[in-house]
């Protein structure tokens, strides 16, 4: 293998660690954000500073804060390791966490449940096929008591008192960045990591357990904006309304959209892939944005899934939605504006946004057109299967419910012109089902896609909204 060769493989095999990384994390949070979402509304309608004071209902707000919330990521976390009985021990380790601490424990049930799960799952394969038939269910059920009993004493001694010191020293980082003025500085990571597919990892696995326990505190956080705001996305695409060229210009309205009111940010990334000098604008915007949540006091009771300005209506307490609108709108107008000048002043060919996006992303994460065309080839050199052996078509994204559900939604749609009978689906990377036959996926997400799923057809895309390879596949299927 030559040099080039290996330093391709090396830089992919990292971003795909990293990315793998972080959507463990954020499986965790995501799947239980209805529960978050349900405790911020109850925050803000009925705490005493509420909308609607109510001393009865209040009593709900420590329990799920302090109990529900960090259980169910502890249990998620150990599903995701071990199944359902993972899930349990990891839970049962979880409240040792939670019971050995005064703080709510998020980041430590992200570390208690999937360890939790990890150590019955050693376990279980260390004994299997050693049980007496009959003793299966006592060996089971008594394993597992044990076993979480000794983790959960565990959590409560070791684990739990550590991790609370790690959390503060956390929490006092953040203040310290809020009390200097250095906060918006965070965003010159967000931007660029949420382009990289980082965004569900960064907002989910760091940003929202952080932001939780200062909303606790103070009925309020900025921490879930950082990463959340639709105001620089917004920006770049309606430059590219204004100022943008061929398929790039004439699909921006619907990304518009589908990014300001879906709260599918993943929508504009390719408009930046195709440009990433318009990373610029993103990065400034982000930071505009969040200096002026700081500086007019705005935050929000709980974490917006997805980042829609809807759901920052929803969420946003009594008397906050002016803070709130004018960080998303000065970000918005920043983004634009520098995207503005950047697409004016830079030369565009009227080329397919596909095409584009997909050269321009190779090129930033190879480094060189060189290695931007070595990966071009290994993301699209995929056994094409047969028309009678397509049964099943799987739309993966990193969370499984933004950017693949509207591809799939798109696809079906298509198919269903076409009166092609085949189920189309999407889901989560991970949980890429064993019998899917085709799996589309984003080009940076396919190599671990391809890892979960061998066996199936991989087509990688760039733009869900509206991709060349739906029609091919669509005419290869009739």
């Amino acid at each position: 293998m030559s040099n080039l060769d290996q330093t391709s493989n090396s830089k992919g095999g990292l971003r795909v660690g990293v990315q793998r990384f972080g959507r463990f994390l954020s499986g965790m949070v995501m799947p239980n954000m209805g529960a978050f979402i349900a405790w911020g509304l109850i925050t803000a309608m009925f705490i005493k500073t509420g909308w609607f004071p109510n001393a009865t209902i209040e009593q709900l707000v420590g329990p799920m804060i302090t109990y529900l919330l960090p259980l169910l990521i502890g249990y998620t976390g150990g599903t995701m390791v071990h199944g359902t009985r993972g899930g349990v021990v990891g839970a049962i380790m979880t409240i040792g966490v939670i019971v050995g601490t005064d703080i709510p424990m998020f980041l430590g049930a992200m570390i208690a449940g999937p360890f939790g799960a990890w150590v019955i799952k050693k376990f279980d394969k260390s004994i299997e096929g050693k049980i007496r038939a009959g003793f299966e269910m006592l060996v089971n059920n008594f394993s597992a008591g044990i076993i979480g009993g000794i983790l959960a004493i565990f959590a409560l001694l070791g684990i739990g008192p550590a991790v609370e010191a790690v959390s503060k020293v956390l929490s006092a980082g953040v203040q310290g960045l809020m009390n200097l003025g250095l906060l918006p500085l965070v965003n010159l990571i967000i931007e660029p990591g949420k382009v990289l597919f980082l965004n569900n990892a960064i907002n989910h696995g760091i940003l929202t357990p952080i932001a939780t326990d200062q909303a606790r505190e103070l009925g309020k956080s900025v921490l879930y904006m950082l990463e959340s705001n639709p105001g620089p996305g917004l920006g770049i695409l309606l430059a590219y309304c204004f100022f943008g060229r061929g398929m790039a210009r004439s699909s921006a309205p619907g990304a518009v959209v589908i990014h300001f009111f879906g709260g599918i940010h993943e929508i504009y990334f390719p408009y930046i892939l195709m440009r990433p000098i318009l990373i610029l604008a993103a990065i400034a915007g982000g930071v505009a944005g969040t200096l002026t949540f700081m500086l007019t006091g705005a935050g929000l009771v709980s974490a917006p899934s997805p980042g829609s300005i809807i759901a920052y209506f929803l969420l946003t307490p009594k008397g906050g939605y002016i803070p709130m609108l004018a960080g998303v709108i000065v970000a918005a107008v920043v983004s634009f504006l520098i995207a503005s000048l950047l697409l004016k002043t830079g030369k565009q060919k009227e080329e397919d946004l596909e095409e584009a996006s997909s050269r321009m992303k190779d090129m930033k994460s190879q480094g060189n057109t060189a290695n931007a065309t070595i990966t071009a080839d290994i993301a699209t050199s995929v056994a094409s299967k047969a028309k009678a052996d397509v049964k099943k078509i799987v739309f993966s994204c990193d969370a499984g419910m933004g950017s693949s559900a509207m591809g799939a939604s798109i696809l079906r749609k298509k198919m269903k012109t076409e009166g092609i009978d085949v189920a189309v689906t999407n889901t989560a990377i991970s949980e890429i089902p064993q019998d899917a036959d085709v799996v589309i996926t984003q080009k940076t997400l396919t190599d671990r896609a391809r890892s979960v799923a061998p066996n199936a057809e991989h087509i990688s895309i760039d733009n869900f909204l509206k991709s060349p390879e739906y029609d091919a596949l669509v005419e290869r299927l009739k």
